[in-house]
C-alpha cells in the first residue's frame, strides 16, 4: 500500500496513482511567468503563423505570376520637385517604427524603476511613433489607389495579385499597429493615473504591451525585406 507524501508547500498528498492525479489537477503554478505576459507570447505565436502563411503566400504567388512583377522601387518612389526617390517613404517609415522600439525599451526599462512620468511618457511618445506610421501607410495606399489605380483584382503596372498580395500584408500589419496604439495608450493613461500602483503595485502591463510593440516592429522587417526590397 502506498505512503502519502508531503509536498514542500506543505501539504499531504495520499500516495500511488492518487497522488499523482491530485499532484497534477492542484491549483498550482508550474512556471514562474506571469500570465499576463504567458497569455501575451501564445498570442504572439499565433501570430506569427498567421503572418509567416500570409508571406509564404505571397512568395508563392509572387514565384507563379505569368505577367511581370512591378518594380517595388519605381512602384514606392517619390518625388519631391525633382527627380523620384526609390522606397522614400517606405525607408521614412522603418526608421520610425525601429525607434518605436527604442522608446518603448525606454518605457519598460523606466516602468522597472517604478518611474511613473517617464513611462508614460515614454509610452506615449511610442505611440505617436505608431501613429505617423499609420498615417504615412494611409498616404501609402491612397497614392497606390488614386495615382496607380491599383486594386485588389487588377494592376495596370504588371501581375494582378499584387494589389491582393499587397493590400492583404501591409493591411493586416496595420491593423496590428492601429490596435497597438490603441493598446499603448490606454496603458500609458492606466500609469499616469496610478491605477497599476493601487491594483497590481508593479508595471508589468508596460512589459507585456512592450512584447506586442516589439513583435509588431519585428513582423515589419521581414515584410520589409521580402515584399519592398525583395
Amino acid at each position: 500500500m502506498s505512503e502519502a507524501v508531503m509536498t514542500d508547500a506543505g501539504n499531504v498528498l495520499p500516495g500511488g496513482a492518487k497522488g499523482i492525479v491530485a499532484d497534477f489537477s492542484a491549483d498550482k503554478q508550474a512556471f514562474h511567468v506571469p500570465w499576463g505576459k504567458a497569455m501575451m507570447w501564445i498570442f504572439l505565436l499565433s501570430d506569427t503563423f498567421i503572418f509567416g502563411s500570409f508571406l509564404t503566400g505571397y512568395m508563392t504567388v509572387r514565384m507563379s505570376a505569368r505577367d511581370a512583377w512591378p518594380v517595388p522601387s519605381e512602384v514606392f518612389a517619390l518625388s519631391f520637385g525633382g527627380e523620384p526617390i526609390p522606397l522614400i517613404l517606405i525607408a521614412i517609415m522603418t526608421f520610425i517604427l525601429i525607434s518605436s522600439s527604442g522608446t518603448m525599451a525606454m518605457a519598460v526599462n523606466m516602468g522597472y524603476r517604478g518611474d511613473r512620468k517617464k513611462a508614460y511618457w515614454l509610452m506615449m511618445a511610442t505611440a505617436g511613433f505608431g501613429a505617423s506610421f499609420v498615417g504615412m501607410q494611409a498616404f501609402e495606399w491612397t497614392k497606390l489607389i488614386t495615382d496607380e489605380g491599383v486594386r485588389l483584382w487588377s494592376n495596370p503596372m504588371g501581375a494582378s495579385q499584387f494589389g491582393s498580395t499587397f493590400f492583404m500584408i501591409t493591411g493586416f500589419h496595420g491593423l496590428h499597429v492601429s490596435a497597438g496604439v490603441i493598446y499603448l495608450i490606454v496603458v500609458a493613461r492606466r500609469i499616469k493615473s496610478g491605477f497599476y500602483d493601487r491594483t497590481r503595485g508593479n508595471y508589468e502591463m508596460v512589459e507585456i504591451a512592450g512584447l506586442y510593440w516589439h513583435f509588431v516592429d519585428l513582423v515589419w522587417v521581414f515584410i520589409f525585406a521580402f515584399f519592398y526590397l525583395w
